[in-house]
């Protein structure tokens, strides 16, 4: 992949800050400003220092030194299968997780119009955590059906709300609304399966609905992995489409683009990855929902934002695990429990803001 400077077209935009066009070799381009970029690289940057502090802690620490050398199969002895076996799985999977939750975001929030339009507000995440709980305690399923069965959920769910908020094309309030009932419905269903589970199942998919990252390994990483590889190359291809979408859709048709074809691509690839990242990592709240608000205020640029929100979300996975393990020293405390509380104090500052403008 490399970079171009988009050249001036007009003396009228000498002082306006340049874009950067990120090229591959297949032909495919994303276009991000310049603090865009460094906002990327900035937080990828880090996601990788807050990771590497992350498999130095526990029972036996590291340091950050001792880290890298593991890592590059020069560590301290015993420290490799601490480190490659017992923890690199689980800040991976974070990692990948995060970044998938992250885009699904900025990819759900921007085809709602709407702050709220989360695929965890939306019931896109409560869809694929249904699926994943009939195959955990229905099916007792392993790894791979668990991940079949939150992409079923994920994309039933997401089927059904576009199609009862249709209404000569699809809005943002009607899909958010439809979203939140849906989401209603299936929290009811997911009761249902806690009652019908036996106590031990019931208390490990309590645990995994939280959201945790304790006991993760190579294969809810190999889950992860591929939702991010498969599906965020075919989120960046659609980001102008989706740029568009988010003016408005007479805008998109007058400017060439299909707005239902193009939104239901968007619909099935962002669902796919919080199906995906749900089934790795469990339904980790807020990450979704907080990301893109968050990397949007970074990069002070308007559109979705979409790689700046993923990386975000990499950082605010990785940095609750780290916090999760500094308060519980030992890290069982579930991840999911660090974001509910930080989303609820983003939510109230949300509001503060809100009502100190005077729109509430």
């Amino acid at each position: 992949m490399t970079a171009v400077r988009a050249s001036r077209t007009s003396p009228a935009r000498r002082t306006a800050p340049r874009p950067t066009v990120l090229r591959t070799r297949g032909g495919l381009s994303l276009r991000l400003g310049r603090r865009a970029l460094l906002v990327c690289a900035a937080l990828a940057l880090t996601g990788t220092l807050v990771a590497v502090l992350s498999l130095g802690m526990g029972s036996y620490r590291l340091s950050p030194g001792e880290v890298v050398a593991t890592l590059f199969g020069d560590g301290p002895p015993g420290a490799d299968f601490v480190v490659v076996d017992l923890r690199l799985p689980r800040v991976l999977d974070g990692l990948l997780a995060g970044f998938a939750m992250g885009m699904s975001g900025a990819v759900f929030q921007s085809l709602a119009r709407n702050p709220l339009g989360s695929p965890d507000v939306i019931g896109f995440g409560s869809g694929a955590s249904a699926g994943a709980l009939v195959s955990v305690i229905l099916l007792e399923a392993g790894t791979a059906q668990i991940a079949l069965g939150a992409v079923a959920g994920g994309l039933a769910t997401a089927a059904a709300v576009y199609l009862l908020a249709w209404k000569r094309g699809v809005h943002g309030y009607r899909l958010v609304l439809v979203g939140i009932g849906g989401s209603a419905v299936l929290g009811s269903l997911t009761s249902y399966l806690y009652v019908r589970a036996d106590i031990g199942k019931a208390a490990e998919a309590a645990t995994w609905m939280i959201g945790s990252l304790n006991g993760r390994g190579w294969p809810d990483v190999s889950v992860a992995a591929l939702g991010v590889v498969a599906l965020a190359p075919a989120v960046l291809a659609l980001a102008r489409r989706l740029s568009l979408l988010e003016m408005s859709d007479d805008t998109a048709a007058a400017l060439g683009v299909a707005p239902e074809r193009s939104r239901l691509a968007l619909l099935a690839t962002g669902t796919g990855l919080t199906a995906l990242a749900v089934a790795a990592a469990g339904p980790i709240p807020f990450v979704a929902l907080a990301a893109p608000q968050l990397a949007r205020r970074l990069t002070r640029s308007p559109g979705p934002n979409v790689l700046p929100a993923a990386w975000m979300g990499a950082v605010l996975v990785t940095l609750a695990d780290w916090s999760a393990q500094r308060v519980s020293g030992t890290g069982i405390l579930p991840v999911g429990v660090i974001t509910g509380v930080g989303g609820g104090v983003y939510l109230a500052w949300l509001l503060f803001l809100e009502r100190r403008s005077g729109k509430l």
